[in-house]
């Protein structure tokens, strides 16, 4: 078997412009699609603003859906603030999900269901904090 020359390209994988290229591109893209939910997000919130103010009218549901928007738009400051671990982002907003569920279907859902997704919003608790203090060890 003939030793590879060092021009040759690798036998598994990508050479080392490669990897940088497509690093680049995946690094690219994220930030555009990140600016994408920003956006979106945004527009979302707008339109529930202004439907609230159409009714003249806000439950609790509408407020924890803000809540969702804006634990959206944390997780992306985060990201790019890297102040802290972005993992816990959505977590949070499961949770808010979760709550914002049993508010809007608390009536009408069966008795174990409702324990049931409290109870995912517990474990969800647990592993938020969990992470959150894995981060700053």
């Amino acid at each position: 078997m003939a030793t590879p020359l060092p021009t040759d390209p690798p036998e598994h994988g990508a050479g080392p412009a490669e990897r940088a290229i497509a690093l680049t591109s995946f690094r690219a893209i994220e930030r555009l699609l990140l600016l994408m939910i920003v956006a979106m997000t945004l527009a979302a919130a707008g339109f529930e603003i202004y439907r609230v103010i159409a009714q003249q009218s806000v439950n609790l549901a509408d407020i924890l859906l803000m809540f969702l928007y804006a634990e959206v738009i944390g997780m992306i400051a985060a990201f790019y603030g890297g102040r802290e671990s972005p993992f816990v982002y959505p977590i949070f907003i499961a949770i808010t999900a979760l709550a914002r569920l049993i508010v809007l279907q608390g009536k009408e859902m069966a008795p174990e269901n409702i324990v049931f997704e409290a109870g995912a919003i517990l474990l969800l608790a647990i592993a938020a904090v969990i992470i959150a203090r894995a981060s700053r060890a």
